[in-house]
């Protein structure tokens, strides 16, 4: 068996826990705690499934803490992640469940997993509500798509969706020419980025770190922060029991 990181770190605090002299009672001496160790690494050896057991215990812990943290972030800051006016939001207008998506125009991982947002909203119309939060990850073609969408989103929302698809459909890496052919053929050509626009991507950004976000993209589904691209199957899997939860 090959220790663990989280393996590791309760071996450790095993040991020391062990070791931690009583309150109000003398230390142990030097072979006390040779001996001790000892008993542990001869447990472990002729238990080896223990360290397993505990390191799975530890990390259900681990996950059930970091859930209920997230959870209380989202209690004190739903207007941000939910309602902002600033964020563009598809689906139904009075949904049940709202998802939050945090993506790049560049990830290649977001291109993929976007069809298969547009398909669930499609199967949810009347329960489901997606906010898209841009993280422009992936240099400047990132930030510059970014804050035209978000811009036609805050001045004209019934024309974001065409020109979100058409960057986001785009192949590979934008470069400025593909965000100026998305732009003609949306027919958006005059549009500039808006300060607000800016805004919205710094607190996007400063929520998408709050929340541990390490990369696109990831969505955020009920309490579960849900990193990558993954299967419809499983995404559905996950909405339908958050749905259920709502009742």
């Amino acid at each position: 068996m090959k220790p663990t990181l989280s393996a590791l770190t309760l071996l450790a605090s095993l040991s020391a826990a062990l070791l931690a002299p009583a309150l109000h009672a003398a230390p142990f001496t030097a072979e006390q705690e040779a001996r001790i160790k000892e008993l542990i690494r001869e447990t472990l050896i002729a238990n080896p499934k223990i360290l397993d057991e505990a390191a799975e215990s530890w990390e259900k812990q681990n996950a059930a803490a970091q859930e209920a943290q997230l959870g209380n972030f989202i209690k004190g800051n739903k207007d941000v992640l939910f309602n902002s006016a600033t964020s563009p939001r598809l689906g139904a207008k009075n949904p049940k469940l709202t998802l939050v998506l945090f993506t790049d125009y560049n990830c290649p991982y977001c291109k993929q997993f976007d069809p298969q947002l547009t398909k669930l909203l499609k199967a949810y119309p009347n329960d489901l509500g997606l906010v898209i939060k841009l993280l422009p990850f992936k240099g400047q073609t990132s930030a510059k798509a970014a804050q035209y969408s978000l811009t036609l989103w805050q001045q004209d929302p019934a024309r974001f969706l065409t020109l979100h698809d058409k960057l986001m459909s785009k192949q590979g890496m934008l470069t400025e020419a593909d965000i100026n052919k998305a732009l003609a053929a949306t027919g958006n050509v005059a549009l500039k980025p808006a300060a607000k626009a800016t805004e919205e991507l710094r607190n996007s950004l400063r929520i998408g770190t709050i929340l541990g976000v390490q990369g696109t993209p990831a969505t955020l589904i009920g309490n579960q922060l849900v990193p990558g691209a993954i299967p419809y199957e499983e995404l559905e899997q996950l909405v339908k029991a958050e749905l259920a939860k709502q009742g």
